[in-house]
């Protein structure tokens, strides 16, 4: 095992010479040990979850069940270095708000599989307010729970709770370690429930406990109604809900951040990879060399009252 590690580290350290230079330096929180982790390069050796032990984050990301799509978006969403910063633990209870097709999914069950516990929370379709969204969800809920199954190596102790839409209850109250949400802020502004969610938030955290948020960054002084239907929302915003819930901010980091994304787009973020819808005539290679979004990265804590 320590030759396949030296092997990761290696390729991981030669990977680091072609690090996004327009992205600012993780937060301290980060850990500057862990830079070097963002980007993998050519295809490791295949691990599997060792029985009564921890895999660590590195050793997750060469795991075979991940997709070489999802694997080229290692460079953008940083997962060694978020979720160091969000201080997470392989003894942790974690809920993963909404976690739509699974992306951080992969990561989180094989490192909490052996020792903590990982609650994926989706919505239930029956709660749904338009017809649409029930069959949103029911079909999201189907090929997440499609997702799981087909690995149970990986994915056989993740929970899933659903969740009513409007009123959403994520658990006993402080019975969870950590809470964590990767690009989904606008879509609750969007539905109006953003409030509610993190309140919801608050409850289900024990005291002392972290809410980390990544989301799409909107320019300050956007309005946020308005932003959502972009798939962007304001800093000030988010930070607003958070302190109304009861929140504090503990820290924040520019470890998802990316200078080169200008926010106005025809299709909103979407246009940007992995989406990329892009505007017809226009020309696909202009957002491709743009990456993936402009994020913010906050960690707020429940006071220890």
């Amino acid at each position: 095992m320590r030759k396949i590690l030296v092997l990761l580290m290696a390729a991981t350290l030669v990977g680091a010479c072609a690090m996004d230079t327009d992205r600012p330096a993780a937060g301290k929180a980060g850990g500057d040990a862990l830079m070097a982790d963002r980007e993998m390069q050519g295809k490791p050796e295949p691990l599997a979850p060792r029985a009564g032990s921890s895999l660590a984050l590195i050793e997750v990301l060469a795991m075979p069940h991940r997709s070489e799509a999802n694997r080229a978006r290692d460079r953008y969403r940083h997962p060694v270095e978020t979720l160091a910063f969000f201080d997470v633990q392989p003894h942790q209870t974690v809920i993963e708000v909404t976690p739509g097709g699974g992306w951080y999914t992969e990561v989180l069950a094989p490192y909490l599989r052996s020792n903590g516990l990982l609650i994926a929370q989706v919505f239930d379709p029956a709660t749904a307010t338009t017809p649409a969204s029930t069959q949103y969800y029911t079909r999201s809920n189907t090929a997440f729970r499609e997702k799981l199954a087909a690995t149970p190596g990986v994915y056989d102790r993740v929970r899933v709770i659903e969740s009513p839409v409007k009123q959403p209850v994520l658990g006993a109250p402080a019975s969870v370690d950590r809470v964590l949400t990767f690009r989904n802020v606008h879509n609750w502004t969007g539905a109006g429930t953003d409030a509610a969610m993190f309140k919801a938030f608050f409850d289900v955290l024990k005291p002392g406990g972290v809410f980390g948020v990544v989301e799409h960054r909107a320019a300050q002084g956007t309005d946020p109604a308005e932003s959502a239907k972009t798939g962007y929302i304001t800093e000030s915003h988010v930070i607003k809900l958070a302190v109304d819930a009861g929140f504090e901010l503990a820290e924040r980091s520019e470890i998802n951040a990316n200078s080169r994304d200008t926010r106005d787009y025809k299709n909103g973020v979407w246009t940007l990879p992995p989406g990329l819808r892009v505007p017809e005539g226009e020309d696909k290679a202009r957002y491709e060399a743009i990456g993936e979004s402009d994020r913010m990265t906050f960690k707020f804590v429940k006071p220890a009252r």
